[in-house]
């Protein structure tokens, strides 16, 4: 029962996270190339990160648990030994590299973001997307014993 309630956590936070960048990609980030207008993605930033943020951190600390309910512990983190563990070691290497890009936005895209310097957020955003996207398939892979 404690791991279906974590799941459901898990589940609702990646669906605010994933969601959230899939509308930034499919609908801002478009509308921003075409206009030229970067104000609005940096307002949807805005408005999302008080949501997304926390969702986050529910990944990361429902994720952990999960893990550790399967036995993947951290000295087991990175093993790469079973499945499950390939799983789970891969959402770490994306979840850090997401972590990093991110923390790049935040100290060098968005503060010098011009309507000429677009392509650095566009990349971003295609890529934190796609790392998401990718992140929800390999979870659904722990039911059927990983890769």
């Amino acid at each position: 029962m404690y791991h279906h309630f974590l799941l459901i956590i898990h589940l609702l936070a990646a669906t605010v996270w994933i969601g959230g960048h899939l509308i930034l990609a499919t609908r801002y980030l478009p509308e921003a190339i075409k206009t030229k207008d970067l104000e609005k993605l940096k307002a949807f930033k805005d408005k999302f990160e008080p949501i997304g943020m926390p969702s986050l951190i529910a990944l990361v600390i429902t994720g952990i648990l999960m893990a550790y309910d399967y036995d993947v512990t951290i000295t087991k983190w990175f093993s790469f030994s079973n499945g499950i563990e390939k799983v789970i070691s891969i959402k770490l290497i994306l979840f850090i590299t997401s972590l990093t890009l991110a923390i790049s936005a935040q100290l060098f895209i968005f503060p010098k973001l011009t309507s000429k310097r677009y392509h650095y957020v566009t990349i971003l955003i295609v890529i934190v997307t796609l790392i998401a996207i990718s992140m929800l398939v390999l979870g659904s892979l722990i039911r059927l014993g990983g890769i």
